[in-house]
């Protein structure tokens, strides 16, 4: 392969990794072995200027463009950062910005949050904008997703400036990332990989509201704007700090790069204290004078460094495989390890997935595997370590039957993990379910619990979820632990379960792959269970967010005999199997119709008027697009106006005349 042929090789490689990257959210290489494959692209192009191309991959900072949001030219470019992984590569960067400034130089050092960057418009004190960073020249608007993270101000304190924007990193906390996942394998659905791509995709959540709940942190670092008050990087930090917006506390002043590398050395270790991901060290010359200077090359700020830290991995051995079963049946390979410390804990297991994970890694029983945590958290072996392989190992065969019931397992097709079918006569399964339906975020029995549930099981007291309205207190007492009181509450708590919204009791039942906000939207839909149990296939394709594969699992659901007694008997015991007479709507007038409200409302709030469109068939949405249908427009309405006007297809109301819509008769 010649050079010319080389350097399209890498571009056409780089170009597809930044579509994985960017757009699916979905990386199939390490951030350093693409930051080392564009170096090699970046050093061939300066050897061999004759094979210019000026849309390489070297020449931007992203990849393509999604189109779920409305796209928005950044008024000022989004620069990437040039990544160091070694103390070398920041010395020879200190030697050249003191060649090239020839005067005493101070940095700043930040943490390099690993989450999803941001630019944000401030008008006269008051949140305008947001834009992602899409390709760093232009990105989508998600302006009312970024309102829902109460980190981010929405009216600034202060003497700020007039205009600006502030870029930051959205990032999503270890704790809330291991509560989603808790409740996605309750659901019975795929784990999300790594806090950074779920707050990636979570600002591109059609939903606000769905956006609120996952709790998202912003940490903002940099004010691009004219007439600003300030003269350097750890001045606008502070004063930034002084308008309202939430600055790492971490970050330092630094009057030499042996300041910055004892920065460095405690946070290569005190990182893993910390509530969310980092993966490495900021450094920027503190000087904005100095930074113009500097300038800019085609990719990067020649006045900024990410020092990066490496994945901690490590070796151990993989003893054996097991496997778990969910309550909705799922089997999930597990790698048991010889015990080894890997990024601050001890690790003796690690989940395989599936049965292609295993297949890909071709991992063995007695191999010596490579150990890393996915996003710090989650332990995955990575890699096998081939060349001190056991030359009579063999490769591993899934499992054909359940290993708690001996049942034949099934693999649906289009999906990567098998289920055990057994779901009345499988043990993990029963208990599973009615762990589940005692659980807060369900019918939220919290004298039941999970261990009494099993308790209840195993002496034949409770077989399915209806059974828990047939207890009586004769028949608990005798249990071990039990006592008059306890049993009272338990008694108690079962009563009080029957008070419970029908969103919730049907995310207790347990329907495969309808989770908290699933049902949410089938409740808001369908009113009652009688309406769900007979909705045609159509009919449920139809809700929002809600596809065939979802459709399909609530039919079968329905379909089988058992689950329709089970139904009958909760209904029969006063479980509520449909919405509040509050939460039904009013009429239909507005079915098929979408909204927007704007400005000042002098009429109602936004919350009502929002209400009231859901109470009359109508829909919320977010954004002024070619899918909007009324703009109803208060006092000083600005930007989503004028766009509505531009687009011609949109019609605007006053409050006015939006109370007459919903009024007519």
């Amino acid at each position: 392969m010649n050079i010319e042929e080389k350097i399209n090789t890498l571009r056409e490689q780089i170009n597809q990794h930044n579509y994985n990257y960017y757009i699916l959210d979905h990386p199939t290489i390490s951030d350093f072995d693409f930051d080392q494959m564009l170096k090699e692209l970046q050093d061939l192009e300066n050897q061999h200027p004759e094979f210019f191309d000026e849309n390489s991959p070297t020449q931007r900072v992203g990849g393509t463009i999604t189109k779920n949001f409305p796209t928005v030219i950044h008024e000022n470019r989004m620069y990437s950062l040039d990544n160091s992984y070694s103390i070398e590569d920041l010395e020879d960067w200190e030697k050249r910005i003191e060649k090239a400034l020839d005067e005493k130089v101070e940095f700043v050092c930040e943490l390099k949050y690993d989450g999803a960057s941001i630019s944000i418009l401030y008008e006269d004190g008051k949140l305008k904008q947001a834009i992602t960073r899409g390709d760093g020249f232009q990105g989508d608007e998600i302006t009312s997703n970024i309102k829902t993270i109460r980190s981010i101000p929405l009216k600034l304190k202060g003497n700020f400036p007039d205009k600006f924007y502030i870029r930051g990193e959205i990032v999503l906390p270890h704790k809330e990332f291991n509560r989603i996942n808790a409740e996605r394998a309750e659901s019975g659905l795929e784990l999300y990989a790594n806090p950074r791509n779920t707050a990636s995709g979570s600002l591109k959540l059609q939903d606000s509201s769905e956006v609120s709940k996952r709790k998202l942190d912003c940490y903002l670092y940099s004010i691009i704007g004219q007439n600003l008050n300030f003269d350097s990087q750890w001045e606008m930090l502070l004063s930034a700090e002084n308008f309202g917006f939430k600055i790492p506390k971490t970050a330092k002043l630094c009057s030499s790069l042996e300041e910055v590398l004892q920065f460095i050395d405690f946070w290569e270790t005190e990182r893993k204290n910390l509530p969310f991901e980092t993966d490495g060290i900021v450094v920027k010359v503190n000087s904005f004078n100095q930074q113009q200077e500097l300038g800019f090359t085609a990719k990067s700020p020649r006045w900024a460094m990410a020092y990066k830290f490496k994945a901690e991995k490590s070796e151990t051995e993989l003893l054996s495989i097991s496997y778990q079963v969910g309550r909705t049946g799922a089997i999930t390979p597990v790698a048991n390890l010889k015990p080894v410390s890997l990024a601050g804990t001890v690790v003796k297991r690690a989940s395989l997935h599936n049965e292609d994970i295993i297949n890909k890694l071709d991992v063995r029983i007695g191999d010596m595997v490579y150990v890393e945590k996915g996003g710090e958290i989650i332990p995955k072996i990575v890699e096998v370590n081939l060349d001190v392989r056991q030359p009579d190992s063999e490769k591993i065969e899934f499992i054909k039957n359940c290993p708690e019931c001996g049942t034949e397992l099934v693999r649906k097709e289009g999906e990567a993990q098998h289920f055990c079918p057994n779901e009345d006569g499988c043990k993990p399964q029963i208990i599973g379910r009615m762990e589940h339906y005692v659980s807060r975020k369900a019918m939220d029995m919290a004298s039941v619990g999970g261990e009494t549930a099993e308790l209840f099981y195993r002496n034949n007291l409770v077989k399915d979820v209806a059974d828990f309205y047939d207890l009586k207190k004769i028949d608990i007492l005798p249990l071990e632990r039990m006592a008059e009181k306890s049993t009272q509450n338990i008694i108690d708590a079962i009563e009080e379960s029957k008070k419970i919204p029908f969103e919730k009791v049907l995310y207790a039942i347990g329907i495969r792959h309808v989770g908290e906000t699933v049902a949410k939207k089938l409740a808001k839909r369908f009113h009652s269970i009688d309406n769900l149990m007979n909705a045609s296939l159509e009919e449920l394709e139809n809700v929002e967010d809600i596809g065939g594969k979802i459709a399909v699992s609530i039919q079968e659901f329905f379909s089988k005999e058992k689950n329709q007694i089970i139904i009958e008997r909760l209904k029969n015991a006063g479980v509520q199997m449909e919405v509040g007479e509050g939460e039904k709507p009013v009429s239909n007038l507005l079915e098929g119709k979408t909204f927007l409200f704007t400005g000042s409302l002098t009429q109602f709030t936004r919350e009502e008027a929002q209400k009231m469109v859901e109470q009359n068939g109508g829909k919320n949405i977010s954004a002024v697009s070619k899918n909007l249908n009324y703009l109803i427009a208060g006092e000083k309405a600005g930007s989503k106006l004028k766009k509505a006007e531009a687009l011609g297809t949109v019609q605007v109301l006053t409050e006015d005349e939006f109370l007459q819509m919903i009024t007519q008769n």
